[in-house]
């Protein structure tokens, strides 16, 4: 087994011990060595974004100074769900190494599949209901930010 992934586990189970929110670890490592390491605390912090990989990554960018993490790689003892990858996109993170899949961690409770048939646009209303309105209002929040002189795009 991969030792960074044994790190995960290892996190993975303390927060099974401390009852903070789930069987989910996570570390980052960026040229053989480890930046964060971080285990699910969303009944912890009563935040549902606190996952391991969220946290993982927020720590790392802490030690780093930046939200770049272009040169670190992930291990996840799950496959991230739709939120965490996301943040693990927007890190640049360009490697991701995971245990169970989503299908396993269904199986236990934690299933994310209403968040992938909202994407593909599936969803029953009765389960979530996705409004788009005023485009054109919030277009020009954007416009006016893309003529803003030394923008940073992320």
């Amino acid at each position: 087994m991969n030792e960074f992934l044994m790190i995960a586990l290892e996190e993975a189970r303390a927060g099974i011990e401390s009852d903070d929110g789930g069987p989910f670890g996570a570390v980052i490592v960026r040229e053989g060595a480890v930046i964060s390491k971080a285990h699910n605390e969303v009944l912890k912090r009563n935040d549902p974004t606190a996952h391991a990989e969220i946290l993982a990554i927020r720590e790392a960018s802490s030690v780093l100074g930046s939200f770049d993490l272009s040169t670190c790689e992930i291990y996840s003892t799950s496959q991230p769900c739709p939120m965490c990858f996301a943040a693990i996109f927007w890190a640049r993170i360009r490697r991701l190494v995971y245990g169970t899949t989503r299908e396993d961690v269904a199986e236990i409770g934690f299933d994310d599949s209403l968040i992938y048939d909202v994407i593909r646009g599936e969803a029953e209303a009765e389960e979530m209901e996705v409004v788009n309105v005023d485009r054109e209002g919030c277009r020009a929040v954007l416009e006016e930010w893309e003529r803003r002189p030394g923008r940073r795009v992320y």
